[in-house]
């Protein structure tokens, strides 16, 4: 029975006998039921009863426990947290009534009041201080914590004055000044740029005064870091008064101005990312603000992978000092999948980040969606009990309260390491955007909106009451910062073009910005063989004092075996990548579904020591000075997971971040990622990455979804060197373009089809002297076919050349040349030209593929390879990428490799 069982067991009959069995034996019960009996101990003097019996002060003591318990636990259903609206009516209420208590009982001095930390008191005083404590401008939720030790804490947190804001007239004057740069910005805008979007944050001003405490606060605790991610509400006011973005930028952004680079196609101004780095005190606190699309809560992920980079690479796993924060909307925090994804990411060894503040911007209504259509749950934030999260709910209008709550969110997240929700609860003055009329759809809400002051009004007429500010003392500060914003939109109207700052520039220094030129030849990436083969040696070792499980004894010695007869597999090849760029001090982060051992148990990159959980990982024994080798089996997820690698490779240009799908097929769950950040991020923010995805590609019979990563998608969106998009057919080419990305000095995202059947098949191996001469081959050219006797060019990609070089030995067919693109994008346009050329006398090029014609590359090549009566042969075009059926499979790839070397010519099979 766990010892602080007392602080939320509420059942009165159970608290009846603990005390029973105190009585007749003190050291009977647990020593937190124990201290507490000792409190009414003196009861016993004055109360008549029988001995052994329950006094009926006592039982009445006890009901006044119940009480204090359901304002613990329901408080939050009755508070005044919506600044526009009733709230919905909850039943049964906390009347005294409905816990055995009456009016008769309000002047009584109950004991149970130092179980709220205000020692004996009145019931009345008890109710007072419970209604102050938990239901007037913030709710709490966090009765349905496990660990009681925070339950404790947060109950201590929230008791010290009456869990009211205490902050001195230098804290309020800062408070009212954050306000007055929020609401007067949104207001300037307003007036200046009439109906264009900006997407305001006019309701929720207290925003501003909440993050500006929350950086403060950090500072004081020790974080260096503080990370950032939100939609478009309210990101310029943002980027203004926390960022310190000028504002004369953001002016100049709101003018129809064309981009200075002409290579850049930019975003729109409220997507737009920033660092910035702030003095507080004599600390520094480097602020960062991540991009993010229109697609809410896409930056989540991206964010933690951020965070979790700097953690790993700069605090050397201090998580303490980086706080990430994500900023959502109410309808976003409830209706996006990837939430739940990153809310189960937190606690997670490969993907936690010490804890995130979470904020809800609470508009109360979405696009135009009433809150009442667009969730189930009660509140929005729900999901924050996923993880056991603390949820305080804050009415908007009162940003004391809120900078209260954002003290103690950083103190509980930094103690406990835990992520931390608060629910701004507010309003949206106009529609969606400055253009939308929102009466349309809420004309009760709009109407009453209407005539609601804005928090910086209410807190002037706060301040004046309380006589902490006069009326022209606060008109002076608005005026004082009108004149300074009408001062720089003057100054706005001398920038001439628009720009973009890339927003890790710092990071990235050193790194250039890719040209066409530098696509045209891979560097040389071999290793010496010498050191090849002692990182073979590290690979296959076993320990002494391990004991492997059997099987995995018999795959080290089979790699083993590999090295000595100079014919090493698709794993083993890899591996040796991964251990030389690590053996350079280069880090590498890997992480999937079932990455440690590979989906298709090719890799075992981590092994398991027999009987036990006990885990050694070859990669990170190989010798004191290598770099740092992360892998990490992930959460069965592909947008979350994605993401946070992004996110990660955004922040780490010098190391080498892998995602791995467990099926290629099941990429398109991340398409969001993909589309929004992977393939256009670059051209839209500046922001570089050297991600490399991993997708198992390949038509074995296995269905579906089981066959296609969709090599169609990824070539439609290649355009302006974005990305690189190979299906390499060797080792060797694996092992050659991994080293690639750290070898070249630019970045760019890495799509690689892996293979499946290839992994074990006889042919495809390579030599150790393959790997320590030579580089990435982008075309690798038929070895055996004479120029001279070739009429017909086959052109192919991945795991079909075997299937195709089978039929051509067996036909013995030297009129065919096949011929491997290695490198699908960039395309390698010289060296298919030098085919071309050497091939003079063939008047037929084929591009052959198992892949319906709607997709893989054919559509691709076709548009881009510039031969005569160029010509494809695949499945034919289909809804579905693949049959369910394997003997329909078989007969269609039979097809396939038949027409491919037949005299007429077949366009598909």
């Amino acid at each position: 029975m766990d010892k602080y069982s007392y602080l939320s067991n509420t059942n009165i009959a159970f608290i009846e006998e603990e005390y029973k069995k105190y009585q007749n034996d003190p050291s009977s019960v647990d020593s937190g039921w124990a201290r507490f009996f000792e409190g009414f101990e003196f009861a016993k003097k004055d109360y008549s009863s029988s001995e052994g019996d329950i006094p009926q002060n006592m039982h009445k003591e006890f009901k006044v426990i119940q009480l204090i318990n359901a304002y613990r636990v329901r408080g939050h259903l009755f508070t005044r947290t919506n600044p526009v609206r009733d709230r919905r009516k909850y039943s049964p209420s906390l009347d005294i009534e409905n816990f055995g208590l009456d009016n008769t009982d309000l002047e009584t001095i109950f004991q149970a009041g130092t179980d709220c930390g205000i020692g004996p008191a009145k019931l009345k005083d008890i109710v007072e201080h419970l209604e102050i404590c938990y239901c007037q401008s913030i709710g709490v939720e966090f009765m349905y914590i496990r660990k009681p030790e925070k339950i404790d804490w947060l109950k201590k947190r929230m008791h010290h004055n009456a869990n009211l804001p205490d902050f001195n007239p230098s804290q309020k004057k800062e408070i009212l000044n954050n306000l007055i740069k929020a609401v007067g910005f949104e207001q300037f805008l307003h007036s200046r740029f009439p109906g264009q979007k900006r997407f305001s944050l006019e309701g929720s001003e207290s925003l501003i005064p909440a993050l500006d405490a929350l950086i403060i606060k950090c500072a004081e605790e020790g974080t260096e870091e503080i990370v950032m991610g939100m939609a478009h509400r309210g990101r310029l006011n943002v980027l203004a008064n926390i960022f310190q973005k000028s504002y004369k930028e953001i002016f100049s952004e709101f003018e129809p101005k064309d981009y200075a680079d002409a290579s850049l196609d930019g975003d729109v101004k409220y997507h737009l990312g920033f660092t910035h780095e702030r003095k507080v005190g004599k600390k520094k606190v480097s602020l960062t603000l991540s991009p993010n699309p229109s697609h809410l809560e896409a930056a989540d992920p991206i964010v933690q992978g951020l965070a979790r980079a700097k953690i790993d690479q700069e605090f050397q796993g201090d998580d303490l000092k980086v706080m990430p924060v994500l900023i959502h909307g109410d309808a976003a925090i409830a209706g996006q999948g990837v939430v739940y994804e990153v809310t189960q990411m937190a606690d997670l060894p490969g993907y936690r980040t010490g804890g995130t503040i979470h904020i809800v911007i609470n508009n109360q209504v979405g696009f135009t969606t009433n809150y009442s259509d667009g969730r189930s749950s009660t509140y929005c934030t729900d999901v924050g009990k996923v993880t056991l999260s603390p949820v305080f709910h804050v009415n908007g209008d009162d940003p004391e309260a809120l900078v209260h709550v954002m003290n103690i969110a950083v103190e509980f997240r930094n103690r406990y390491k835990k992520d931390v929700f608060i629910d701004l609860l507010s309003y949206r003055k106009y529609g969606h955007n400055e253009g939308d009329e929102p009466k349309f759809t809420q004309p009760t809400l709009y109407k009453a909106i209407a005539k609601h002051p804005n928090p910086r009004d209410i807190y002037i007429s706060q301040l004046i009451q309380e006589g902490s500010m006069s009326d022209e003392d606060a008109k002076g500060l608005q005026e004082a910062f009108k004149g300074l914003l009408a001062e720089d939109f003057d100054k706005s109207k001398k920038i001439k073009d628009a720009d973009i700052t890339a927003f890790l520039a710092k990071q990235w220094k050193g790194v250039k910005v890719a040209k066409a030129k530098d696509f045209n030849n891979s560097p040389a990436t071999g290793v010496n063989l010498r050191k090849l083969k002692s990182l073979a040696g590290k690979l296959t070792e076993v320990p002494k004092d391990k004991k492997f499980f059997r099987k995995l004894e018999r795959i080290l010695k089979d790699r083993s075996e590999m090295v000595k007869n100079n014919k090493l597999d698709w794993g083993m090849a890899e591996l040796l990548a991964y251990a030389s760029i690590l053996d350079e001090n280069n880090n590498i982060r890997f992480s999937g579904q079932d990455c440690e051992r590979g989906t298709f148990s090719h890799r075992h990159a981590v092994v398991k020591i027999e009987d036990s959980e006990e885990k050694y990982v070859h990669l990170q024994n190989l010798s004191k000075d290598q770099g740092e080798f992360y892998i990490y089996n992930s959460l069965l997820s592909e947008y979350g997971v994605m993401g946070f690698e992004y996110g990660y490779s955004l922040y780490t240009p010098h190391t080498l971040t892998i995602w791995e799908a467990q099926f290629g097929d099941f990429v398109n769950g991340a398409q969001i990622i993909i589309d929004q950040f992977l393939t256009s991020a670059e051209d839209k923010w500046r922001s570089m990455s050297g991600l490399v995805l991993l997708l198992p590609h390949g038509y074995e019979g296995m269905g579906p979804e089981h066959s296609s990563a969709r090599i169609e998608r990824f070539l439609t969106q290649c355009a302006e060197y974005n990305i690189q998009v190979a299906n390499c057919t060797t080792p060797a080419n694996f092992f050659h373009v991994l080293r690639r990305q750290l070898t070249r000095d630019f970045r760019k995202p890495l799509v690689i089809f892996t293979p499946k059947s290839l992994l074990r098949h006889p042919k495809c191996t390579c030599t150790m002297s393959d790997l320590s001469k030579g580089k990435f081959q982008e075309v690798i050219d038929d070895p055996l076919a004479k120029a001279n006797d070739v009429s017909r060019v086959i052109l192919c990609s991945g795991k079909i050349y075997y299937e195709l070089l089978a039929k051509q030995e067996e036909e013995k067919a030297k009129d065919i040349a096949v011929v491997r693109v290695e490198q699908l994008y960039p395309l390698p346009q010289n060296q298919l030209d030098t085919i071309v050329a050497k091939y003079k006398n063939a008047d037929d090029f084929v591009w052959v593929q198992e892949e319906p014609r709607n997709m893989g590359p054919a559509a691709y090549m076709t548009m881009n390879v510039d031969v005569p009566n160029f010509r494809v042969i695949s499945r034919q075009a289909s809804a579905s990428p693949a049959s369910g059926s394997p003997k329909r499979s078989e007969n269609r790839q039979n097809e396939i490799i038949n027409a491919a070397f037949s005299k007429v010519g077949k366009v598909v099979a």
